[in-house]
């Protein structure tokens, strides 16, 4: 069966439409088939659709992404009643400990970032990936810090990257490797990606899938979730009616 590569995190800058349009067309082009593309829960529906009929030019399957920033435990909440369903894909930026704990339990956060360079901030721990193999998250890694650091802070990244894949694996939680590029210059075909991974200790086939198949996966699931017919995994109404 032929892989569908994914690019969860192409970081586009919808203030500058053709800059967009250049840097999706560059993604398809290196062979990315699947593309989200984070946008702020504001934003109106014909921006999504042109982002969408852009990627339908280019031939890639536009995937709609909420990226959320709480400060709270109570807004986390709070936004996910308000958005999940507007979006295929929600991902929560974990800038404190108290915010990963909370997302990695909750069966509506798809995927958990921790961009911070400090390990101290890095809170993906067993405790973290216990919570979260218990839910439905998956831990997304940006490779594009691994492009764009240079020196200890490279090597101190990759140690915490190593420790993270090292936790996820060991408690069967999904990786998912994206770009996080917002410059043309930095984008990588999917191979090259999952070749970069291979610096923090994933595995060839490991890191194929984690730029493919699981990401592919966790779309293909959530868009069965935000089907009308769906009432929980597994059990979907296929017909109403008295007559049913």
């Amino acid at each position: 069966m032929k892989r569908t590569f994914a690019d969860l995190h192409l970081h586009a800058n919808l203030k500058k439409p053709e800059d967009a349009r250049r840097l999706i067309a560059k993604a398809a082009k290196l062979g990315y088939g699947l593309i989200a593309v984070p946008t702020p829960p504001e934003t109106g529906r014909d921006e999504v659709a042109r982002l969408k009929e852009v990627c339908g030019e280019v031939g890639v399957d536009f995937v709609s992404r909420l990226d959320l920033r709480p400060r709270s435990q109570g807004e986390l909440l709070r936004l996910l009643r308000k958005y999940r369903r507007r979006f295929e894909l929600v991902c929560v930026v974990c800038e404190s400990k108290e915010i990963a704990r909370q997302a990695a339990k909750d069966r509506r956060v798809d995927l958990l970032s921790f961009p911070s360079l400090d390990w101290r901030k890095r809170f993906f721990d067993c405790a973290e990936a216990e919570l979260a193999s218990s839910g439905l998250a998956g831990l997304e890694i940006d490779v594009r810090l691994v492009l764009v650091l240079e020196g200890r802070a490279r090597v101190r990244l990759l140690s915490s990257l190593q420790r993270e894949v090292e936790v996820a694996r060991e408690f069967h939680v999904p990786i998912v490797l994206s770009s996080g590029v917002v410059e043309l210059m930095l984008l990588r075909m999917p191979r090259e990606v999952a070749a970069l991974a291979g610096l923090f200790g994933l595995g060839e086939t490991e890191a194929v899938d984690a730029v493919s198949r699981v990401p592919a996966a966790l779309v293909q699931r959530n868009r069965l979730k935000l089907r009308s017919g769906f009432v929980a995994p597994g059990i979907h109404v296929v017909r109403e009616g008295d007559d049913c």
